[in-house]
């Protein structure tokens, strides 16, 4: 489906304006939408919900006018194929779990029902807890029904304003196999903003990034987070993202091997899964270090040969360098002093020891 939205904000007396953003999404994409606080993100998403009229906006959804100024056409919030999951919850106090996913079936015509209210319970894991008052449930349970509950409207566009922002660590972990499973098997397509790149990388496959109203950059997400003149890759947090496929385990050193864009990696302790079985990885540039020559020598088990694509001055003292691995890009973060004595410039060929691989999913 695509999403075609013209100049969606005009407010406090100034123009911030988010125009002409043209994305496509297909059935069980994410697009992620991040960008400082403030830069519009809740903004595109209440725009397209209908929760805000722009005086110039225009939206249009799959073909179906939402709004558009210039013609006067507006189509109320309950009559958008929509579902709007927010940062907290917001259950009814009153109603049991099943209750509150009921509740948004109340308006929606028989006819419009795609999905059927028991797959949605499953697909949340929520059987077991079907009498439970919200009261009695984890921050992770309240968000899972908040989600089945929006999706109990059947929506063909789902939005997510930081689901997982108010959860801690254990319950996002908790929380995002469920996202990643209704990708897979509902195919509706996720409108995601949020402010954690792991979550980004995990669940979105495009990134739009905003600032100050306007939109910085576009495309798949990997090739975002990668680009040295956007702010993603800037700092200690700078990381790549990677799609790796199990090759084999050596039960007895407990080190897996898994194939990857930049190359064959061995990680450590990594959970048992039977070769061919796809995860994902984060590889953080703070983790990366460089020599000219392969070492003979080492503790560290990921070497990679790569080639230097790129530098840039990341704070003081430290550079950012971009590297051509195998088919994909990685990112080191070294000091200044490290970059002048390897005389570190585009083109040239180095190693990159990979000190450090997460398992994201």
């Amino acid at each position: 489906m695509s999403l075609n939205i013209h100049r969606v904000a005009h407010r406090f007396g100034y123009q911030r304006v988010l125009e002409d953003i043209d994305l496509r999404v297909a059935p069980g994409e994410a697009v992620a939408l991040v960008g400082p606080s403030g830069c519009g993100k809740t903004t595109l998403l209440r725009a397209v919900a209908g929760l805000e009229r722009a005086p110039q906006g225009r939206v249009v959804v799959a073909g179906e006018v939402w709004q558009d100024e210039a013609r006067k056409q507006w189509l109320p919030t309950h009559r958008r194929a929509l579902g709007y999951v927010f940062q907290e919850a917001s259950l009814f106090p009153h109603l049991s779990v099943r209750g509150n996913v009921e509740y948004g079936l109340r308006r929606l015509p028989a006819q419009r029902r795609r999905i059927p209210l028991e797959q949605a319970l499953e697909l949340l894991g929520l059987q077991a807890l079907l009498a439970r008052a919200p009261a009695t449930l984890s921050g992770g349970e309240r968000q899972r029904v908040a989600i089945a509950r929006a999706l109990a409207t059947s929506p063909r566009l789902l939005l997510m304003d930081e689901p997982l922002a108010a959860l801690d660590a254990a319950r996002k972990a908790e929380v995002l196999p469920y996202l990643e499973r209704l990708q897979r098997e509902l195919h509706i397509p996720i409108l995601y903003v949020s402010h954690a790149p792991d979550e980004v990388a995990r669940l979105a496959q495009h990134l739009v990034l905003l600032r100050a109203g306007q939109v910085l950059a576009c495309g798949p997400t990997l090739t975002l987070m990668t680009r040295l003149d956007l702010p993603l890759s800037e700092g200690d947090g700078a990381a790549v993202p990677l799609q790796a496929t199990i090759v084999q385990t050596d039960t007895h050193d407990q080190v897996t091997t898994v194939e990857t864009a930049i190359g064959t990696l061995h990680l450590v302790g990594m959970p048992a899964q039977p070769p061919g079985h796809r995860v994902l990885l984060r590889v953080q540039a703070r983790d990366v270090s460089l020599s000219l020559d392969k070492p003979q020598h080492s503790s560290v088990l990921n070497i990679i040969a790569a080639r230097v694509a790129q530098l840039r001055p990341d704070g003081p003292g430290q550079v950012m360098v971009a590297l051509h691995a195998g088919h994909a890009t990685l990112l080191a973060r070294v000091t200044q002093r490290s970059a002048n004595a390897l005389a570190l410039q585009a083109g040239q060929p180095v190693y990159a020891h990979i000190k450090g691989v997460a398992l994201l999913s």
